[in-house]
């Protein structure tokens, strides 16, 4: 899905639209995306939203440096953002909240039974989020849609868990 197989620009600069994020051209051959959730209203509502690749990198150390580099970048004012890394294979290796100028990494579950509880929760949050929207209380229902997607980012591909898990005891 994100291995792009040619060099063409992004349907952005091909319109003479700046990019929603500048970089350098992106070498598909890298294993290891660093993306961000698509935020267009278009996309999210006919459920064709795919994240946007920001950058590829040769490992996963890279990845995880980037994603610092660009949370230093945000202001404070910026709403939360869900920065992940995936593998060629579009793999969840790891992701985490981007918020204040800092990277706050989501720990991976750690096996299947603590993915089945995490999804319980996200989906018991978003239908609260829901409810709190229909009563008129958009913050709160802003903060229960971020919590879910922080939720969300804790499950990691089964392939990568212990490997995603001893990267962040490393980084600490």
């Amino acid at each position: 899905m994100f291995d792009l197989p040619s060099q063409t620009p992004p349907a952005t600069q091909q319109a003479g639209l700046p990019p929603s994020f500048p970089t350098a051209v992106v070498d598909s051959s890298l294993p290891f995306a660093l993306t961000e959730a698509c935020r267009a209203p278009a996309g999210l509502m006919s459920g064709q939203a795919r994240p946007e690749i920001l950058d590829r990198f040769a490992t996963l150390a890279e990845a995880m440096q980037s994603a610092i580099d660009q949370a230093e970048d945000f202001v404070p004012e910026d709403a939360p953002r869900i920065l992940a890394i995936l593998d060629r294979e579009d793999r969840l290796v790891l992701a985490g909240a981007a918020s204040d100028g800092a990277m706050a990494w989501c720990h991976p579950v750690a096996n299947a039974a603590e993915a089945r509880a995490v999804v319980s929760e996200a989906s018991q949050t978003r239908a609260h989020a829901i409810r709190a929207a229909e009563w008129h209380e958009h913050g709160l229902a802003r903060r229960l849609r971020h919590h879910a997607d922080v939720l969300d980012a804790r499950l990691v591909d089964p392939l990568w868990r212990v490997f995603a898990s001893r990267a962040l005891q490393i980084a600490a």
